[in-house]
């Protein structure tokens, strides 16, 4: 982005300090395309007036990407309308002066202020969830990190299948010359017969830990398979709860063994791609005794999310209550809880017009 915004100034023909100025501030734009620093610092770094560099940055705010180069949200917006020549229209008074409404869809309130119909408010809402809050994102050239899974679940008439995935594991084997060297080995140094011997029996451990490793992570998946096989047969809302004792009692090992083996370890299962630690989950208690899985929760809070009116969507404690009638008793406290998790709006910000 920094080579995109000094090429459109150099087109403006700038002189030195300009270009100065204009290296400065395209050197401090973060990764969403806003200016990082304050104009006076950008002053004193540069020697010039801040009236010189706020007379550069204006000029750069008006470069590709539209909306960068801005110090803040209302101004990155503000800019982008002006390029579309909506100046004197209530957007760029509801950007300027109405976001905080605008955030909590608090539609009413900016009609009573701008003294205008619900219509042209939402007519100018529609307009500005149409402007880009992040116009830097588009040089982000980050690549994206693909999973790939150590562990493949797969569905066989009415059994399920473990693989583990060995691509990318050392084929290791001792090379057999040595073994022959040292076994036949008479006239070989005793000092070097040893290191040789040392160094078998060192390559030898490794390749054992290897394979100990592969069996100890198809073992645990073995046990998780059997704790979890409704879920494995009907999907998440049958997911049980399950802590790391459970499998640790279960395949004979150490909890913190069970932990470290399931750390950044991926699982492809007819349901999807899930890390291993997903399936260890704290319980809940239904409203008749029977525990149940957060997740499992979690995933009914989501299908009931995406089953409300978003006209009048659903209150934490309406969720409750439905949950409630669902045979999950939980509290209004942990629905909101279970819904950030899940990086869900509340309802007065999901509530569309």
């Amino acid at each position: 982005m920094r080579e995109h915004l000094l090429w459109q100034l150099l087109m403006t023909s700038p002189t030195r300090e300009e270009e100065k100025i204009g290296s400065l501030i395209a050197g401090n734009i973060d990764k969403d395309g806003y200016l990082d620093v304050p104009v006076e610092d950008l002053a004193n770094e540069s020697g010039a007036t801040t009236d010189k560099v706020e007379q550069i940055l204006s000029l750069m705010q008006t470069f590709d990407p539209i909306g960068v180069c801005a110090r803040n949200l209302s101004e990155c917006l503000l800019n982008q309308a002006k390029y579309f020549d909506l100046d004197d229209t209530i957007v760029i008074e509801i950007i300027t002066n109405h976001l905080n409404h605008l955030e909590n869809k608090n539609y009413k309130a900016i009609c009573k202020v701008l003294k205008t119909n619900i219509e042209d408010i939402i007519s100018a809402v529609n307009v500005i969830i149409g402007l880009d809050p992040r116009p830097g994102l588009q040089f982000l050239d980050e690549e994206p990190q693909y999973i790939t899974p150590d562990i493949y679940v797969y569905k066989l008439d009415d059994n399920f299948v473990i693989m583990l995935n060995d691509d990318g594991m050392p084929k290791l084997r001792v090379n057999p010359f040595y073994k022959s060297a040292v076994k036949n080995g008479k006239k070989m140094p005793d000092n070097v017969k040893d290191y040789v011997q040392e160094k078998m029996r060192s390559a030898t451990w490794l390749i054992r830990s290897i394979h100990q490793r592969q069996k100890t992570i198809y073992k645990v998946m073995e046990s998780i398979l059997k704790f979890q096989r409704v879920f494995f047969d009907k999907g998440i809302e049958h997911l049980k709860p399950m802590v790391l004792r459970d499998v640790a009692e279960d395949i004979e090992m150490h909890e913190s063994t069970i932990s470290r083996v399931t750390t950044n370890k991926f699982v492809h299962t007819p349901r999807g791609i899930f890390e291993l630690k997903y399936f260890f989950n704290s319980s809940i208690r239904s409203v008749d005794g029977d525990a149940l899985a957060s997740a499992s929760v979690q995933e009914k809070i989501r299908l009931i999310i995406e089953s409300e009116n978003p006209q009048k969507p659903y209150s934490d404690d309406k969720i409750s209550k439905l949950l409630k009638e669902a045979n999950i008793n939980i509290a209004r406290r942990t629905v909101a809880k279970y819904r950030e998790i899940m990086k869900v709006l509340p309802s007065s910000k999901r509530k569309q017009f």
